[in-house]
């Protein structure tokens, strides 16, 4: 099965759930009116699109309807559908132009983190990209072990030292290691504490200095890791994250088990962070680079 049928597969839940009641939203009424569009913002927001991207989407909505003088309700259908793809906007990879790049996996514990940079690895590896993969999660004992599991499965190094080490410590060492053999990514693991704010914006300022003094010039990319089963509750996640640190991306894991897929468009659209990578399975080949044509294809085909 090739990525845009697990794609579309994993969507399933999503397209049921927020497409099917939309067409039959819009197959109720005869004439496009204020009650028509009134009833569509809250079908989105109850999609888990949020308010103000539900809003958003029903005023670009009413401006192409008036401009393009579509009188039929079903033929919204297909203006959606264009409205959704340039919110999406222009497909955005991880920036792995130096050498080493640098990759800062984020996230709270349970999104999928650690066996997203286990993925991630593995289509570096794919790509013929070296990676060295640094276990910078050193508060949990369990994340090193899960994560030297799936190194040796991507087949490439891994640095880690002893549980309660400094995460900035095996960054350090791990950049080193890259310097020294000639790595082209460093690809770091780090703790998904995000009770104490403070704690994981001094941890990751340290982390983020220890690359620039190591590093310098390379490209640093700060990718947070997102549950798409939580829904409305990873944007918030997103804000806080964000406050602690510049993230550069997102990578929206579980997008097969849910319903509401549609968060992608919130994110993107309230936060202005681009969706970078997405998984759709628990396969270690499930993880691919985000196309919001693709995407959008599979929701509305």
């Amino acid at each position: 099965m090739g990525f845009f049928e697990k794609l579309k597969a994993g969507l399933k839940k999503t397209k049921d759930s927020m497409i099917s009641r939309i067409e039959r939203l819009l197959g109720a009424f005869t004439k496009i009116d204020e009650e028509l569009f009134e009833e569509l913002e809250e079908t989105l927001i109850t999609s888990d699109i949020g308010v103000e991207t539900s809003e958003k989407i029903c005023e670009q909505l009413r401006a192409r309807v008036k401009q393009k003088a579509i009188t039929d309700p079903l033929m919204i259908k297909d203006e959606l559908k264009e409205v959704i793809m340039e919110m999406l906007g222009e497909d955005v990879p991880p920036d792995l132009s130096g050498k080493p790049s640098v990759i800062l996996v984020i996230g709270v514990n349970g999104a999928g983190k650690t066996t997203t940079v286990g993925k991630l690895a593995y289509s570096l590896r794919r790509q013929g990209k070296s990676v060295i993969v640094a276990a910078a999660d050193t508060f949990r004992a369990a994340a090193i072990d899960q994560l030297e599991v799936w190194t040796n499965r991507a087949g490439c190094d891994i640095i880690k030292h002893n549980e309660g080490s400094d995460p900035a410590a095996v960054v350090f060492d791990a950049l080193t290691a890259a310097k020294a053999r000639g790595t082209d990514v460093v690809l770091c693991d780090t703790a998904g504490r995000l009770h104490n704010k403070k704690n994981l914006m001094n941890e990751l300022k340290k982390i983020s200095r220890i690359v620039h003094e190591q590093a310098e010039g390379c490209p640093l990319e700060v990718l947070l890791t997102l549950d798409a089963t939580t829904g409305q509750n990873a944007v918030s996640q997103a804000r806080l994250f964000n406050e602690a640190c510049d993230i550069t991306g997102i990578i929206l894991t579980k997008l097969d088990g849910t319903a509401k897929g549609g968060i992608i468009i919130s994110i993107t659209q309230e936060l202005g962070i681009p969706v970078k990578l997405v998984t759709v399975g628990e396969k270690i080949d499930d993880l691919q680079p985000f196309s919001a044509r693709d995407f959008t294809q599979a929701l509305f085909e």
